[in-house]
């Protein structure tokens, strides 16, 4: 505060001077949109320039581990044309940010930041101009994506624009800067400074170990607290260990029950704490239980393909799960893309007229392709070239390039969230184990993350009779007669709830769709004894094609969809047999070493 002023004297300059600076910068984005108000100055003839300088530039992470397209791109459709505005909708944003910004001048010291748990804190409503500042960012994010939403085009583009508008704004809020963010700034005060110090330690140890810290990492250790039910590695080869797991009940199911997780990330998210642990659940439930766990890929997989992993992986294992168990059938259960290879390995083995499993679950699975979500705003023509080209020879997508990007698709939730607690004020985040095994990321091969790009979500071959060849066989769905058990989280953004029950349409045989609450993991491991949030049951005849009809025609049950599940699977595991006293099956199939094996604890 300057020397001889009062408050409000000294409130009223300073804030005159931001508000003068944020007319002056409206008015230069306003001027740069052909239609607007005011006329585009002598010279300006990219309407985008001044949303391009606020915007990221090329570099910026996406999911599918390539750098995003610098911004001039995300502002052209898909015929490499520049996307234009109506500008009646432009005069209209224009209007209405002045009138905002007269309100918030209006409002002066009083200006609050309401409706952000961002700015929630008291130390943001006791400091004037941190305040201000955050109502100020608030308009102008407003004002942006009210911009981004009026982009006429295509409706990929629309999306590319406003996710890549969504991700600056989200960067550049004030809480993620110490010199803006008044509950660290207080903290620093209130701590004298230790804060501050314990926030440099936490950047250094986070930048050491390569990743931003979402929990405490040292509370954990796979096969001690997590992914601990006992059992026992009985096969493994280049690509996976099978594991069999110790039955709870003294009888089992004759038909023997397997799990093919994602290999993008490790199976333990099936296998977190007893408490929440499907594959334990399964266990109680009386079912003799296998998993595949993937290897983590090292540069000796640079080379392994899609079909290397339906032949020689998925198949694999159902065929020793059969012979350990003498079953001839088993049950199968596939998770996100352990879903897509479990069905890709269900249509090869009909192609060949086999049928080794007698009815399948699919777990927030895409095998339609359609409706992909935000990861649609990454994938064309140029992108896949560009990835088969990189990976033509082999190579490895690196795991942690994956996961860092895909928490960018919530971006305040999984990155700033953390940057502010861990940095600026310096705390440690508490131990939770879903956030540890997000961070224990695995790598792709590159030929096998090629394909899947071009085949599944470029061109959506998987679902086109006979289009895409696997193995050497025609894919064909209409030919996978079994039954199924098919999941989807309400609301998932890795696999929109469209996409999961896309496959209601792709099996001809009798099926069952049910939708959970929550999201892509939460939704999933909603453990039955719980009794936490809603899954919905509609019609066990009637799948229309769009699921908004299904899902208005569903009724919602309170609790975790498993004890649904639990039921259906139950008639489809045939009798009760005397449960196996030992692991595997002699000496081809004997145990290698106690469950959860050495492949899930390789780093990436």
């Amino acid at each position: 505060m300057a020397s001889g002023k009062t408050p409000p004297t000294d409130w009223l300059e300073t804030a005159n001077a931001f508000q003068q600076n944020l007319i002056q910068q409206w008015t230069q984005v306003a001027q740069a949109f052909p239609g607007a108000a005011a006329a585009p100055q002598p010279g300006a003839n990219d309407p985008f320039a001044a949303f391009k300088a606020f915007m990221p530039q090329a570099g910026a992470a996406n999911p599918f581990g390539m750098a995003m397209p610098g911004m001039g791109d995300m502002f052209k459709n898909a015929s490499g044309q520049q996307v234009s505005f109506d500008p009646a909708k432009l005069l209209e944003i224009q209007n209405q940010y002045l009138k905002d910004v007269t309100g918030l001048w209006n409002q002066g010291p009083s200006a609050k930041p309401e409706g952000d748990r961002r700015f929630a804190s008291e130390a943001w409503a006791s400091n004037p101009m941190a305040a201000f500042s955050a109502a100020a960012y608030l308009l102008n994010a407003r004002t942006l994506m009210a911009l981004a939403d009026a982009v006429q085009g295509d409706a990929k583009t629309r999306t590319r624009v406003r996710f890549a508008v969504q991700q600056w704004i989200d960067a550049s809020a004030p809480s993620n800067f110490l010199a803006f963010n008044a509950e660290a700034q207080k903290k620093a005060i209130d701590t004298q400074g230790e804060s501050i110090a314990k926030g440099m330690a936490n950047l250094l140890h986070d930048m050491k170990q390569g990743h931003v810290s979402m929990t405490d990492e040292s509370v954990f250790e796979v096969g001690k607290n997590v992914a601990t039910t006992e059992g026992a590695v009985v096969f493994e080869n280049e690509l996976f260990q099978l594991i069999e797991y110790k039955p709870l009940t003294p009888k089992v199911f004759e038909r023997p029950f397997l799990l093919v997780p994602p290999c993008i990330n490790k199976f333990y998210i099936l296998d977190l704490q007893p408490e929440n642990s499907l594959i334990r659940y399964c266990v109680e439930q009386g079912h003799r239980t296998f998993v595949v766990s993937w290897r983590n890929p090292d540069e000796s997989l640079a080379t392994a393909t899609w079909d290397q992993y339906i032949e020689d992986a998925v198949i694999k294992a159902i065929g020793i799960t059969q012979d350990i168990a003498g079953a001839e059938t088993i049950n199968a259960l596939g998770f996100c893309v352990g879903g897509t290879m479990l069905g890709t390995a269900l249509a090869v083995l009909a192609a060949r007229g086999e049928e080794p499993v007698n009815c399948a679950t699919f777990l927030t699975t895409l095998l339609d392709f359609t409706d992909t979500g935000i990861l649609d705003v990454f994938i064309d023509e140029n992108f896949v070239k560009y990835r088969e080209a990189q990976f033509a020879q082999g190579g490895l997508m690196p795991g942690r390039d994956l996961a860092t990007t895909f928490s960018f698709l919530r971006p305040n939730d999984l990155v700033w969230n953390y940057v502010v607690g861990n940095y600026l004020k310096g705390e440690t985040p508490p131990p939770f184990d879903l956030l540890y095994w997000n961070s224990d990321s695995t790598n792709l091969p590159g030929p096998y993350y090629a394909r899947y790009l071009r085949q599944m979500y470029l061109e959506n071959n998987l679902i086109k009779p006979g289009k895409m060849t696997v193995c050497g066989e025609k894919i064909d769905f209409r030919q996978v007669k079994l039954p199924v058990y098919i999941y989807g989280s309400r609301e998932d953004h890795i696999v929109p709830i469209g996409g999961a029950y896309a496959s209601t349409q792709v099996f001809p045989g009798k099926k069952r769709f049910v939708m959970g609450a929550s999201g892509h993991i939460a939704g999933v491991i909603n453990p039955a004894s719980k009794k936490k949030r809603s899954h919905w049951i509609g019609s066990a005849t009637k799948f229309p094609k769009d699921v908004n009809e299904w899902i208005n025609s569903a009724d919602e049950q309170p609790g975790s969809w498993w004890t649904d599940w639990a039921a259906w699977l139950k008639p489809q595991a045939g009798k009760q047999i005397a449960a196996p006293k030992t692991y595997g099956k002699g000496k081809t199939y004997a145990a290698i070493e106690p469950a959860p094996g050495r492949y899930v604890k390789a780093k990436a």
